[in-house]
């Protein structure tokens, strides 16, 4: 057991920390919200990082499906069917404006003539004065395009 003298150098050092000891200071708790939302302290950078996330966000979105949408229509084009029907459509219309040509240059063949071709209207009229033919295509939607091309001065 503890000698009363013990004891008392114990109560001594004990009360003589508290009295030499600084004052203690305490302040009030106050809770203060770290969200800018609930706070208000930066919200408007708050609200800008926000933004800029969805937007950033719904630019990927549109460029992968724009992304999508160039390879599936890759895809398409290069199959063997589209190749092939592509190389039919090519050779028809290079034999319809062979024809085309033909009867515009042959010295027996007509003075004018009119094709349409996928709503496009093409008229071509041979004049034997100014040596020329004049090619006037419109297309369906109105544009209207002239070709004069000179029948002399070709040395073939």
């Amino acid at each position: 057991m503890l000698k009363l003298t013990q004891l008392r150098v114990i109560l001594i050092v004990g009360l003589l920390n508290l009295i030499g000891s600084p004052h203690t200071v305490a302040s009030e708790l106050v809770h203060e919200f770290k969200n800018p939302s609930f706070s208000g302290n930066g919200y408007s950078n708050h609200v800008l990082s926000i933004e800029q996330l969805q937007f950033q966000r719904k630019k990927e979105a549109e460029e992968k499906a724009a992304a999508d949408a160039a390879k599936a229509k890759r895809e398409a084009e290069s199959t063997t069917l589209a190749k092939f029907l592509n190389n039919v459509e090519s050779r028809i219309y290079a034999q319809l404006s062979k024809q085309l040509v033909d009867n515009m240059f042959t010295e027996d063949g007509s003075d004018s003539g009119t094709a349409t071709i996928e709503g496009a209207q093409i008229y071509w009229i041979k004049d034997a004065t100014s040596d020329t033919i004049t090619v006037q295509i419109t297309e369906d939607d109105g544009t209207f395009t002239e070709i004069v091309v000179p029948l002399s001065g070709f040395g073939f």
